[in-house]
């Protein structure tokens, strides 16, 4: 039986602005991301493992290390964290210049460990303690709504802590690689920052859909990003997507010119 988009993927109205031509409807685009969910899946194994198995408020921390770091510095940082500190109590109440020599692996520690430090004060404050097993009570906007309330913590973070961490809930992280796949298949348009990207790219997946099945999507999103979508010469001619992405066809239909020039 053929996919939604096996007969239209040659539309005019599948490609996304930077062609000149029309966005696609609402109804298209969820084709679309199922498509390309159904067609990534088998490539990368879904159901994928979790790679955390980390309480909420350490989920926090950990995302927050995370923030244009590679996962083998911010990860390295989290487990300093854990080694030098009995628990978050205490690295609130440390020197903030001795939690930046804690993670100077990662990407900015001069910024990181002061609103690492003033995120989990902020928790504290409005929770009365350093749990956030409660968020597993609200709804995934309301938990999500109660996170970004703290000055630091975006649509990014408050996903990952919902998703990753032990609560296991329905919410779609997007991160830098998930994001370019996005743009360049055109389920978002050329300017729509990751942040934004978000509730976008969540209603574009059905509603029903379970926290392992959103994981998954984030996933497989962001492997394809690191392993075929890359940032510079993307693998376009071996990518599965190609004939669902307006971006892909560009490259490859510009690259005899290239070699010819």
């Amino acid at each position: 039986m053929d996919s939604p988009l096996m007969a239209t993927a040659s539309a005019p109205d599948l490609f996304v602005c930077r062609t000149g031509e029309r966005r696609p409807d609402e109804a298209t685009l969820r084709d679309r991301a199922l498509e390309i969910h159904h067609r990534l899946c088998p490539v990368y194994g879904c159901p994928i493992p979790y790679f955390h198995s980390l309480d909420p408020v350490s989920e926090l921390v950990s995302s927050l290390l995370s923030h244009r770091t590679r996962n083998a510095e911010s990860g390295r940082a989290f487990k300093a964290l854990r080694a030098r500190y009995p628990d978050w109590a205490a690295l609130i109440a440390a020197p903030v210049a001795e939690v930046e020599a804690t993670i100077a692996g990662v990407t900015w520690p001069e910024l990181k460990a002061p609103r690492i430090q003033a995120i989990l004060r902020s928790v504290r404050e409005r929770s009365g303690g350093l749990d956030l097993g409660f968020l597993a009570g609200l709804s995934v906007a309301e938990a999500r709504a109660w996170l970004e309330a703290i000055p630091g913590v975006g649509p990014k973070t408050s996903a990952a802590v919902l998703s990753f961490s032990l609560l296991r809930m329905p919410a779609l992280p997007v991160d830098s690689h998930h994001h370019r796949v996005a743009q360049r298949t055109g389920l978002i348009g050329a300017k729509v920052d990751v942040g934004p990207s978000h509730p976008v790219l969540r209603a574009q997946l059905p509603d029903d859909w379970s926290a392992q099945a959103l994981y998954d999507n984030h996933e497989i999103l962001m492997l394809h990003g690191q392993q075929v979508c890359h940032h510079r010469a993307p693998a376009c001619g071996t990518c599965v997507l190609l004939d669902l992405c307006p971006t892909g066809q560009m490259r490859e239909a510009e690259t005899p010119r290239t070699a010819r020039s």
